[in-house]
Parts: structure tokens; sequence; C-alpha cells
């Protein structure tokens, strides 16, 4: 260990000036300089790999290790991190506490989608900040109403479901989804007053949330086991398994929940016929239809919302939706039809927080710019870079990776192992990828991504993987050096 954190040290010491965070030609000099002297091998080694990359993790004497000792003893154990720590973002690049850069294709897992501290957002925050931040809903404020009022028009005129009627606004996905949850149980209630109609129905690879509500719909024992038991009355299908339908929805179902494109899962997309099949048998027994687009909605399939590029027969009668609603400010929304809202009263739900002054104008204004053309036009053709990418990569590593899928901006590469190499890799060359799934790279960058940006982001990951699968090869490295894998 000594000689790892020395070898880290004098690596540091040996790296000259960075453009953007990327080591200048002259390191492979130094490191090999380094090579020729007495230094143990293991250190030598450990600094002419670190000379080659843009963003090699920091070091444990780092300021970043420095920061994170003080700070991580104080927080809930609730995450593993990797070892940066960013302190600025802006469009698709973020920058660490020591001014290293990296090309983001996480955009926060799919929150950023308009980019990391977009000037009108900004902007819009800090004038609202000033004006009116918070009344509780004991009170009317002008930008609520005008929220749900832009979410129902926007749904209309963008191909969505033609029911859509009222917003309940809240502070995220889980909350959206726990609103739909409850609205779903209390037309059952309404429709059955004895209370048999309390079934609830999710599927197998979904992600709902981790209250207790949302998180009984999310079958993942990975979740669940450590919080069991979960809520009573639900029931787990095969994502697009039709013949599995009329068993599992039943007259004892009050709600149906699922994601368009199962982000979490694998990025996994539903086929026309299994929603239009599902949206039949829940009409047939009066089960509340609610599609999860938290993930998948706003404009990241290139239509404004995923079930609009479905049949409309297929759509639903709830549409939860948060992450890209706020960019990076925490808000959520729960949409429905008459059919859900004739059932609920005042004082069968609440939030302190949803739907506060701030928030609400900064969704409103978030709401503008990602229905508009230039974003949502855009999609196609971005979602085509990162194909013919992922179409020579798999050429090149037929081995390696097994299958594309996904739609627009939400892409998922599946890897026949376990892909955190990879991931660490591309960070480690400044390009930030996370997973999904069982061994599937996820890839859900802003929608304001350049097609330049792509190009710059795929040949970083061809190098990663090369780094990682290619042994014994020289490989170029991000700034043209060669290093040897």
């Amino acid at each position: 260990m000594a000689f790892r954190i020395a070898s880290r040290r004098v690596c540091a010491s040996l790296r000259l000036p960075r453009v953007n965070g990327v080591s200048t030609r002259f390191a492979s000099s130094a490191a090999a300089a380094v090579q020729g002297s007495s230094l143990p091998q293991d250190v030598k080694d450990a600094i002419a790999r670190d000379a080659t990359l843009a963003t090699p993790d920091p070091a444990p004497g780092s300021k970043t290790a420095g920061l994170v000792d003080q700070q991580l003893p104080y927080m809930v154990p609730t995450y593993v991190r990797p070892p940066p720590m960013f302190e600025k973002g802006e469009g698709c690049y973020m920058w660490d506490v020591e001014n290293r850069k990296y090309l983001d294709f996480t955009a926060g897992i799919a929150v950023n989608a308009l980019g990391h501290c977009d000037a009108g957002v900004a902007e819009v925050i800090a004038q609202q900040a000033k004006q009116l931040m918070h009344t509780s809903n004991l009170y009317h404020n002008p930008h609520t109403g005008l929220l749900s009022k832009q979410l129902i028009q926007l749904t209309h005129a963008t191909g969505g479901f033609a029911s859509a009627t009222k917003t309940f606004i809240c502070n995220s996905g889980s909350e959206a989804n726990e609103a739909a949850i409850k609205f779903a149980r209390k037309t059952g209630k309404s429709l059955q007053p004895d209370g048999s109609k309390h079934e609830f129905v999710s599927f197998h690879n979904s992600f709902h949330g981790r209250t207790m509500g949302s998180l009984s719909a999310t079958p993942n024992p990975k979740y669940q086991t450590p919080f069991s038991p979960m809520v009573p009355g639900f029931k787990y299908g095969t994502y697009n398994d039709i013949e599995g339908i009329n068993s599992l929805v039943t007259e004892s179902t009050c709600g149906v929940i699922i994601e368009p494109i199962q982000g979490e899962g694998g990025v996994n997309v539903a086929t026309p016929e299994f929603l239009l099949a599902l949206r039949k048998r829940c009409t047939e027994v009066g089960a509340v239809l609610i599609h999860d687009e938290i993930q998948c909605g706003l404009g990241r399939t290139g239509t404004f919302w995923a079930h609009a590029m479905f049949p409309k027969e297929a759509h639903p009668d709830i549409v939860t939706t948060a992450k890209a609603l706020g960019n990076g400010f925490p808000i959520g929304a729960t949409i429905v039809n008459d059919f859900v809202c004739d059932h609920i009263k005042t004082g069968d739900h609440g939030t302190t927080f949803g739907g506060n002054p701030l928030g609400s104008r900064v969704a409103s204004y978030i709401l503008s710019r990602l229905s508009s053309p230039e974003i949502l036009d855009a999609i196609p053709a971005k979602e085509q870079v990162f194909r013919k990418h992922f179409d020579a990569l798999r050429q090149q590593y037929p081995e390696q990776i097994k299958e594309v899928r996904g739609k627009g901006l939400i892409l998922g590469l599946q890897l026949n192992a376990d892909p955190t190499e990879i991931v660490t890799a591309a960070r480690e060359r400044g390009l930030l990828i996370i997973t999904c799934g069982t061994n599937t790279l996820r890839f859900v960058p802003p929608l304001t991504i350049t097609e330049a940006e792509i190009e710059e982001g795929m040949q970083i990951l061809n190098q990663a993987m090369k780094s990682v699968w290619v042994k014994g090869e020289e490989v170029e490295g991000t700034d043209g050096q060669q290093e040897m894998r």
C-alpha cells in the first residue's frame, strides 16, 4: 500500500500541466524517465499507466481523498461512489475538485436533459428565489396551476394520452409513483367498497422507487429483502408476456404500473402488442393503467412522452414523471384522467413542498424547452450516431457485446460480463457512463448533446474497451499517447 501511495504521489509530480484535464504529450517522456530510475517496478508501472490517462482516479493522498475522508464518516452509507468529487458542470461536461474535465453520458441518471447549469434554468431559479419560494398548499400561487395546465396541454398537443385532465405536483419520482398507487387503490375501493379490488400489478426488471409503496412495485430482492414485508397486494408479471396478462390482471386488480421502456432494468422496450393487450385487459376489469415515464419521458425517446410512440389504443390512465422535469431541481408530477380523478376527494393525498412556486416555475420553463422542435427533432439523428458506433463496437468485440436496446437517447449496450472495468476505464479517460440491469451499459446523456460530443465519447469508450479486452497490445490513449495493455 505504501508503494501504491508513493507511486500516485510521484506520478502526480511528474504530470505536466493539463489542458481541459488531458495530459500533455510530454507526460510520456516523463514516464520514460521514470522507467529508467531505481524505483520499484510496480511503482514504475503505476506511474507509466497514470501518465497515459486523462483523468486517473484521485490518489489516496489527493485533495479529493482528503475531502472524502473528512465527510464520509457523517454520511449514511447508502451509496458506493467512485473516487472523483465533482464541483462544477456546464452543458455535457463536469469538472472535479482537481479541475479535471469529464464528458457526461449519464446526465445525473437522465435528469439533466438540458445539460448541467443551463443558463436559462439558472436565471429562472435566481429570479423566483428572490420573489417567492414556498407557500405550502394551504394557499394558491401563480405557478402550480400554470404548470399543471401546461402538462395537460402539452400531453394533448404532442400525441400523449388524450384523456389526461388533471395533474398532482410533488417532489420526486418515487412520490409521483406513490401518488399513482394511492390513486389506483382509491379508485378500486370506490368501485368495490368491500375492498376486494385492491391488488396491484407490476413487472419483473422494473424500478419504481424506494418508498414502501413504490418499492413494493419493484420486484428486485436486492431492494425489497432488507425492508420486507412489502405492502400487501402486489403481484408481478413478465414484461412483454402477452399470454400471462389475463391471469395476472383480474377483477381484483385496482392498478397496473409499467415503464414503456425499463430504465434500471436494462433498457428493455415494451412491444406495442403487449401494451395494447395490457390496456385492453385493464379496461375489461376496470383497473387503472399507469405508465411510469420518470426516466423515459419528456423527450428522451424523441417524442415528448414515450407512450406517444405507441398506438393510442394502448395509452394509460395515469402518467408519472420527474427527473428531467426539474433538470436537477427536485420535482415530480402525476398526470391523471377523469376515470381516476372522479374518485379522488379533498384530503385523500397531499404534500408540504410539492408544487412550490420555485419548483413549478422552473419546471414550466423546462417543459417549454423539452417540448420544442429544436430538442425533439434532433433526437433521432443523435440516436443514429450512437447506433453507428455501437454497431462498429459489436463487430470489433463480437464475443463481449451481445445486443443494443432502447430508443432515442435512452440506450443500452448488453455485455456478456460485468461492465465495471469498462466503466472505470472510461472514467479514467474522461467519460462518465453508468450501468443497469444485468451487465448492461446505459447511455442517457443530456438531450442537448451534440453529435460531435457523442463522437468524442464513443472514441473514449472504444479506448476503454480496448484497455480491458485487448491484452498485450499497444492501444492509443485519449491524448494520442501509446499505452500498453
